[in-house]
């Protein structure tokens, strides 16, 4: 969908909350929370996310020169902050149509991942989707296994099946029935010989170079003339090994001159004579998937085919079928493609990757896998929101992940404790320490009482974090929640400590930083969705926590402990979910 100028009204709103975001973290804003708040309170604005997040960027580059007076009277000038402004909550759900001819408790739906690996956000809409119409309509789902034999590039996994299986539980799907195409190619080779009795098929033994020239040129190759009879004894010797791979396939017999290339004469069956994970060397002669859709649509008794607009060519080839074996089979109804900008994925790469060792297996945050949105926090339930919001839509549509975390946002902020995280730390010792201020109760959620209060170590000696202490040597900072200090003017390179200065406890507008108190601190190890690790010190909380649950990293954003981390294990171990 094509980006559109975003209205007057929300670019204030933006500058609004990036400035009030700013005031209060005594820094500069983050884009991720401001871009989350003006698309969890205005759902239309997530067709134009690429738009929002620009306009959140530019008007951060715009306060980052404006000093703290500025802000302050920039703010006031918009009406003060918006923290007390309730958010309307948005429909969970995007437009979906009602199917044709659906009968409830008669509909059957079917999910055809091809397994090559773990599932991944990619394929979420052809889960919820389908989960989605099938509680509609009280429907079954039919998990169909894809698993002919491919190209050499394109292979079945055997740990795929039980990848997927166990995605599919995850995600709370449950399949009514389960399929193999691989226990079913018997099955495609009766509906191959009726489709050559009717004269719609060949058997095809032209060069690659000479089938790609008649292609373009819209021109038949000599096989094309075949009879039945002729087809038919061709056919057999494809089934008995009498052609060798590579050398002969057998062609629908379209119209040689389609405006789409694509579907001239497409192949029904090839040769490959390379071993299946489950099968082994039981078949030589394999359907291409869209044969063999056009078969099970019909056997398995499917009412209604979902599936996105990029197999519009499939869905042809499947009608072209069953018009000639004058078959009704199911409608069709697609969805546009629906790209998360930063999830580059490739699961063919994931594939290799993981299988060299180089990825940490499927679970691994580079695959944007479903278990490794798991791994890092991100519930099935926001998947799932996330997907369904954007309902039917035809449009192709590319959005940034923060559409995806401000789903899962919703449901874990106000439940999930806070807990203080330095990267990169270098040891403070504060001259002039109040000395009864040794300990402090922090919140464990600055908006949720109920949640309780912890007691933490705090000076006089603090770990702060590198970067911090650079950007604001020289002068007085509040060390967040607790008292102010004075900073030196030099920070050398290599330092692993200075030395600060009590100043005061008031509650002054200056920057604002995260702190450890040196005696209750513990080593932290992150690692990150690109799959580097960041190191630092977390407060001795984190020791209380078990494993898989998720806690907020100040100023940092959400994290999950690893599943197989115990609290007598250093470093605490988390994964990144989002900020």
């Amino acid at each position: 969908m094509p980006s559109v100028p975003l209205s007057p009204e929300i670019l204030v709103r933006a500058r609004r909350l990036a400035l009030e975001n700013a005031i209060t973290h005594g820094g500069l804003p983050r884009a991720g929370p401001i871009v989350a708040r003006l698309l969890g309170t205005d759902p239309a604005l997530r067709h134009d996310a690429p738009a929002v997040q620009a306009a959140v960027e530019a008007t951060i580059r715009e306060i980052a020169a404006l000093s703290s007076e500025s802000r302050d009277s920039a703010l006031a000038a918009l009406g003060g902050a918006e923290t007390s402004t309730p958010r309307p909550v948005p429909s969970e759900e995007g437009t979906f149509p009602d199917l044709i001819g659906a009968v409830p408790g008669k509909v059957v739906l079917r999910m055809a991942p091809f397994p090559s690996g773990s599932l991944h956000i990619g394929n979420a809409r052809m889960l919820f989707v389908n989960e989605y119409y099938r509680r509609k309509y009280d429907g079954r789902l039919l998990l169909v296994f894809d698993d002919t034999v491919g190209s050499e590039e394109k292979r079945v996994d055997l740990e795929a099946f039980d990848l997927i299986l166990g995605d599919l539980e995850l995600a709370g799907i449950h399949p009514d029935a389960v399929y193999y195409k691989s226990d079913r190619i018997d099955k495609f080779y009766p509906w191959a010989r009726r489709v050559i009795e009717r004269g719609g098929a060949y058997v095809c033994v032209c060069p690659a170079e000479t089938l790609r020239e008649n292609r373009e040129a819209g021109r038949a190759c000599a096989e094309r003339l075949q009879t039945v009879e002729q087809t038919l004894e061709m056919w057999e010797r494809m089934l008995s090994g009498g052609f060798a791979q590579g050398e002969a396939v057998l062609r629908l017999r379209t119209d040689i001159a389609d405006p789409d290339p694509a579907f001239r004469d497409r192949v029904l069956f090839r040769i490959n004579e390379q071993a299946h994970p489950r099968v082994g060397h039981k078949y030589r002669v394999w359907p291409l998937l869209e044969f063999s859709w056009a078969v099970d649509d019909v056997e398995l008794g499917v009412t209604h085919v979902l599936r996105g607009k990029d197999l519009v060519v499939e869905d042809r080839m499947q009608q072209f079928v069953w018009k000639l074996l004058e078959i009704q089979g199911p409608p069709f109804l697609h969805w546009g493609l629906l790209r998360v900008r930063e999830a580059k994925i490739s699961k063919s790469k994931s594939y290799r990757e993981v299988k060299s060792g180089l990825y940490d297996g499927w679970a691994d945050p580079r695959t944007w896998s479903l278990r490794s949105l798991d791994r890092r926090g991100i519930s099935m339930d926001a998947c799932r929101r996330f997907t369904l919001s954007f309902g039917m839509s035809l449009s192709d549509i590319e959005v940034p992940a923060e559409t995806l975390y401000a789903e899962n946002r919703k449901q874990i902020d106000s439940t999930v404790p806070r807990r203080a995280f330095v990267a990169r730390p270098v040891r403070v010792d504060v001259a002039d320490y109040p000395a009864e201020l040794r300990t402090v109760e922090l919140p464990n959620h600055p908006d949720r009482a109920e949640l309780g209060v912890r007691t933490v170590p705090a000076g006089p000696s603090f770990y702060l974090a590198r970067t911090d202490l650079e950007t604001r040597l020289g002068l007085e900072v509040r060390l967040k929640d607790l008292l102010n200090i004075q900073l030196p003017d030099r920070l050398a390179p290599d330092a692993s400590h200075l030395s600060a200065r009590f100043t005061s406890r008031e509650n002054k507008r200056i920057p604002r930083l995260q702190w450890i108190g040196a005696d209750g601190a513990t080593p932290v190890d992150i690692l990150e969705i690109d799959g580097t690790h960041r190191t630092g010190t977390g407060e001795r909380a984190l020791l209380d926590a078990a494993p898989r649950d998720i806690v907020q990293f100040e100023r940092v954003g959400f994290v999950r402990f690893e599943a197989d981390w115990s609290t007598s294990s250093r470093p605490v171990r988390v994964v990144f979910a989002h900020g």
